[in-house]
């Protein structure tokens, strides 16, 4: 008796995910203007119950050039509030440094202080544990949307927003490395390369 091959069913192509667009693809810099820093902070603050708390999540994250994992593990124990200075812990093997904190830093602590001086970490969520890097992630991206950018935004935007900003005042190079804590100068040098300073001198008109 003759038998034959059973016959399956042709399986499905599996469906591989999207490729995620680079960068490049997305927005035609990694970077904030100065104007664009006060509008998603402007933005960050009118939303929501914590609005003063990722407004100055923001702030921090600007003025010093923080990572997610910096700004999520930042302790009250690095914030020195009496003699304006904020320590700084970096990740990626970075150089640690202290900087100090201006006014406006100052006053936006104090009260984040007052709400959450129980807790060792500065920012908290709503469960009084540490934010999250995807909570980061996620008041970041609204702060843009409600700021009606044109493009979306992340959290390292800020950090590379601060390279530009000191650049393109005219700082030293050296000090720029040590400010953000980059152990390799070739990784600040991006920031100076780009900056339009270097040619003011080219028209006199």
């Amino acid at each position: 008796m003759l038998t034959t091959k059973r016959q399956t069913p042709k399986t499905a192509k599996l469906q591989k995910p999207p490729l995620r667009k680079c960068n490049s693809e997305l927005r035609t810099r990694e970077y904030l203007t100065t104007h664009e820093i006060n509008e998603a902070r402007k933005a960050a603050r009118s939303v929501g119950r914590y609005g003063h708390r990722d407004e100055t999540l923001i702030l921090l994250m600007f003025r010093h050039a923080l990572r997610v994992g910096e700004i999520i593990a930042l302790r009250w124990e690095q914030v020195d509030l009496k003699q304006g200075l904020l320590h700084v812990r970096r990740l990626k093997n970075g150089l640690p440094s202290t900087h100090p904190l201006r006014g406006i830093e100052l006053r936006a602590l104090r009260q984040l202080k007052r709400e959450y001086s129980d807790f060792p970490y500065v920012f908290i969520s709503e469960r009084n544990a540490p934010l999250t890097a995807r909570a980061v992630r996620h008041i970041v991206a609204r702060a843009g949307q409600n700021a009606q950018f044109d493009f979306t935004i992340h959290p390292h935007m800020f950090r590379h927003s601060t390279g530009f900003y000191l650049a393109n005042r005219g700082e030293d190079t050296r000090a720029i490395q040590s400010y953000m804590g980059h152990s390799n100068i070739k990784n600040t040098t991006i920031y100076t390369e780009l900056s339009p300073q270097r040619f003011n001198k080219f028209w006199n008109d």
